[in-house]
């Protein structure tokens, strides 16, 4: 269908609208208007994913003369491979309707795990292995190599994408990596820098959040986008805390290990080129005296992870004099490490801002800070003078060199916890060193200020105002929508006693309780008795869905159970949960019907649809608080009050419940879709936020 928003004609692929996505699309052309930034939430399954892609582009349509760019982020390739399928049905429609002058390029971005076609490389088990195994065939001194010796192996098809030049060019159309993959075996070009490549001309790009959140990887990928482009973080509700994790960094004695393993090898190195051509270490020697900015006309091959903190004008410096030259770095990174080995000795907790940290390196271990800020860049450096391509076997240096350069960057927003083990199993001693961000704005600012509009949006931000205060921007738009429903198709409960009349809770003091735990069994017991098809099941941790089911097993309700409906369990194993998830998909199509348990704050939490039959009821079994006594979440909520005034209990209590939120809309996926959740804790009822805060409205 065709109809006006003001001056914007929209193309929506499909026959009817929900009134919500109208009243979506109308906020959403305000913010773009405005050139600002904005927040919009929407219930999941009423189709947020086409209303945005369907007004941008035909904003950008209507305005020929100055198109925008749109970079659109998801979180997982699941989400990215359904956002390119939407794109592609409106695509067609689009072209249908205007012909020709609607041709758009837009393509799917991943790592080279998801888009090498080599079998050789794609061979390797991991991600840092598929990446070590492209530079091995594609680093611009093992190419010259091959160039003089044909016994060298190469890529062949990175081979024929540099053959074809500018040549190598994508077709408009709507690429899945799927698409890229067979694009690039008809043509024999590498898909993975045939993406990289064509980015910059696309008029839509969907990748991953880190492309543009960790600053180690956008400093490569994303550093063409032109301002005028609009980014969507999709699903984001939880994506302080994917900033925070992009700037956090954890450093245990494996770590340094691996780091003195890694310094043994370089060392070799080192030595060998000196022996054999001294002329490099001296031609890099002299580049350091001149600024790392130089760096900047690497062969894409080469191009290493960027550095994860420096902003531009810090690498028009020149590196340090202690640093420059190779072995004098060696062995300022061998102080270090034995600096942080000592620090782990302890059998205390110990708390420390960045500042006070950089000063007791600079007086114990003679390393002062502006040398600790370029150590991630002075290693890139000397690994692509090295020659050196298995950058999976250099991982522990790296992380490293990554917190040595966020420390003697940041002075406030972070904090150096050393903890001799986990609190929750203190017989084993496991000592880790975490430089922890507290300030999810750091690594988001970049992209608030580079570009014209950010539009954050998700099923569920509720509470909508404190976005802005842990982002630190302003929205031009802040909207929350309901859900418009011709029927009673969502029935939520709150429940606050079992059927004894005990009160039921996973507050600490009550969740061992054989009262409640009880209770919780016969719910369960008593809804599998009579709830069709599937039933999703989640727990406010590993740990007590462990001991819930262990005690269940002990008194016989978990046979009785088991009479009614197959039981699968979520567990930290991917491969295991994937293959408990397609067992419970098969029992519930076969008419057997199944129990998924599962924990808030999982994969299977954040990522997987339990639509139709697969989830007619969800019971979420507690309030899934974050662990209060974890010496980072206490260190983040002091610094959220005294920075952003947010006190410990809204962010606690708002946190929570986003995530319960999330836990619940798992089951509900579409208007035509329907179920029952109960939220079995007293807390909802009586303490927290009340319950309509967590439901859809019901018009």
């Amino acid at each position: 269908m065709k109809f006006q928003i003001e001056d914007v004609t929209v193309y929506f692929p499909y026959d009817h609208i929900y009134p919500e996505q109208y009243s979506y699309m109308i906020e959403l052309k305000r913010a773009l208007d405005a050139k600002g930034h904005c927040l919009l939430e929407m219930p999941t399954g009423t189709g947020k994913t086409i209303a945005l892609l369907s007004l941008i582009t035909s904003y950008s349509l209507s305005k020929p003369q100055s198109p925008i760019k749109l970079i659109y982020c998801t979180r997982t390739v699941h989400e990215m491979e359904k956002t390119l399928a939407e794109l592609k049905l409106l695509h067609n429609y689009q072209i249908k309707h205007l012909g020709p002058q609607a041709r758009i390029l837009a393509i799917g971005l991943s790592s080279r795990k998801n888009l090498c076609v080599n079998p050789t490389v794609l061979a390797a088990e991991n991600r840092d292995s598929v990446d070590a195994g492209c530079r091995k065939l594609t680093a611009s001194w093992v190419r010259a190599m091959a160039a003089e010796n044909p016994n060298v192996p190469t890529c062949q098809f990175f081979e024929n994408y540099e053959k074809a030049a500018s040549a190598a060019v994508l077709p408009p159309g709507v690429y899945t990596l799927q698409d890229l993959r067979a694009f690039g075996k008809e043509k024999g070009w590498c898909p993975y820098f045939l993406a990289r490549h064509m980015v910059q001309f696309a008029n839509v790009v969907v990748y991953s959040y880190q492309y543009l959140l960790d600053p180690k990887v956008a400093g490569i990928i994303s550093k063409e986008m032109q301002k005028e482009s609009v980014v969507i973080f999709d699903e984001a509700h939880n994506i302080d805390n994917v900033c925070i994790e992009a700037l956090s960094v954890s450093v245990r004695r494996q770590t340094l290990e691996g780091a003195t393993r890694n310094l043994n090898r370089i060392s070799h190195e080192i030595d060998r080129f000196k022996a054999t051509d001294a002329s490099r270490l001296r031609a890099e020697y002299n580049r350091l005296v001149e600024g790392l900015a130089l760096r900047g006309n690497l062969p894409i091959t080469d191009n290493w992870l960027s550095n994860p903190a420096l902003p531009d004008d810090i690498l028009k410096e020149a590196v340090p004099g202690n640093i420059r030259r190779a072995e004098h770095f060696l062995h300022v990174l061998r102080r270090l490490v034995q600096y942080l080995r000592g620090r782990l000795e302890t059998e205390n907790v110990e708390k420390e801002s960045p500042v006070g940290f950089v000063a007791s390196i600079s007086s114990h271990a003679g390393i002062d800070q502006k040398a600790l800020k370029f150590c991630y860049d002075r290693l890139h450096s000397l690994m692509l003078t090295l020659e050196i391509t298995d950058t999976d076997e250099f991982l522990h240096i790296q992380t490293i060199c990554d917190f040595a350069t966020l420390v003697g960057t940041y002075g406030r927003g972070f904090s150096i916890i050393i903890e001799p083990f986990d609190e929750r199993m203190p017989h084993i001693p496991d000592p880790v060193l975490q430089l922890s961000c507290h300030d999810a704005s750091l690594a988001i600012k970049p992209v608030f200020d580079r570009f014209q509009s950010v539009v954050i949006t998700s099923g569920t931000l509720s509470p909508i105002d404190l976005y802005p205060r842990l982002l630190n921007f302003h929205p031009v738009v802040s909207r929350s929508f309901t859900m418009s429903l011709t029927r009673d198709c969502i029935c939520p409960m709150v429940l606050t006693r079992g059927s004894d009349q005990l009160p039921v809770s996973t507050k600490f003091d009550m969740r061992s309780d054989p009262g409640v735990v009880r209770n919780y069994g016969k719910l369960l017991l008593e809804m599998v008795s009579v709830v069709p098809d599937g039933i999703v099941c989640f727990f406010v941790s590993y740990s007590y869905m462990d001991g819930i089911i262990n005690t269940w097993n002990d008194t016989g309700i978990l046979k009785e159970i088991m009479q009614h409906k197959l039981v699968f369990i979520e567990t930290q194993d991917v491969v295991e949960t994937t293959l408990a998830l397609d067992n419970y998909r098969r029992a519930c199509d076969c008419g057997r019907g199944a129990v998924f348990f599962s924990v808030a704050r999982g994969k299977v939490a954040e990522g997987i649809d339990f639509d139709r039959h697969y989830g007619r009821l969800v019971i979420m079994f507690g309030v899934p608080f974050q662990y209060t006594l974890s010496k980072i979440l206490m260190a983040r909520l002091e610094y959220l009050r005294d920075t952003f005034q947010i006190k410990e209990g809204d962010f606690l209590t708002f946190d929570a419940l986003r995530q319960a939120a999330q836990c619940v809309g798992r089951v509900i996926r579409s208007k035509a879709d329907y179920g029952m959740m109960i939220f079995a804790d007293k807390r909802l009822l009586f303490e927290l936020l009340p319950s309509s805060y967590l439901i859809p409205d019901m018009d």
